[in-house]
């Protein structure tokens, strides 16, 4: 059972997160963006270099190897995206955050580029796979701000890294061990800016894959829902 919301938030007009997913007998994949630019640009990076991402694995599955094709697919929506917003005067500067997560047959594979996160459920301890490319992550590893700080600083919202944004993008990639009773989640900043990590946990512990995504979305519109929210909820009960 899969849990898949994305919801616009109380107070942005447009959503411009997108998620998705594809499951097939030789692998799942699923994947959150998180669009960024001018004239609601960001609505059509995200859902492009989502679909890019499925189209490209989907395509090139028996071409590459595993532990490669994740990172090639993401780099293929950078050219994309990147093309169409030099191309266009209206997207210009566009571009979009990127989580996502490869399951084989064997393996688990998590990618990110950007403030867009994974985490994972084991042993009902919540564990933050990714780490963000993002402003405050570099003044939290340079010893600059405390982790209390970072959650109210001002420019935690500003990324280092983006789908889009350069005509080469540098991707993260996690492999993980297989473990079926794990859970996973990938979502937006928009979650993460209003719902703390101990909440998240508690509902993931709480619910199943469905439910969790819908208590964490309504939990953070109930705080302040100051921008679109995009969970994706899965495993453990797969």
């Amino acid at each position: 059972m899969i849990g898949l919301i994305s919801d616009v938030g109380k107070r942005r007009p447009v959503n411009e997160d997108y998620a998705d997913y594809h499951e097939t007998d030789e692998y799942k994949l699923f994947i959150v963006a998180d669009g960024m630019g001018g004239h609601n640009a960001g609505e059509i990076a995200s859902k492009l270099a989502t679909e890019i991402i499925l189209e490209y694995i989907k395509d090139n599955w028996d071409t590459f190897k595993e532990d490669c094709i994740l990172e090639n697919a993401i780099k293929a929506s950078n050219k994309k995206v990147f093309s169409v917003s030099n191309k266009d005067e209206e997207f210009k500067g566009m571009g979009t955050t990127i989580a996502a997560c490869l399951i084989t047959k064997s393996d688990i594979y998590v990618a990110n580029v950007g403030d867009s996160a994974c985490f994972m459920l084991e042993d009902h301890k919540l564990i933050k796979v990714t780490k963000d490319h993002s402003l405050v992550q570099e003044l939290l590893d340079s010893g600059s701000i405390t982790e209390e700080e970072a959650s109210t600083h001002p420019r935690k919202n500003i990324i280092t890294r983006a789908v889009g944004a350069y005509e080469e993008v540098m991707v993260d990639i996690f492999k993980l061990p297989k473990v079926m009773k794990n859970k996973y989640l990938l979502c937006s900043d928009g979650l993460l800016n209003e719902v703390t990590n101990d909440e998240i946990e508690d509902i993931l512990n709480s619910y199943h894959n469905e439910e969790a995504a819908k208590q964490l979305v309504t939990l953070a519109n109930e705080r302040e829902g100051r921008d679109n929210i995009t969970v994706l909820v899965f495993g453990g009960e797969l």
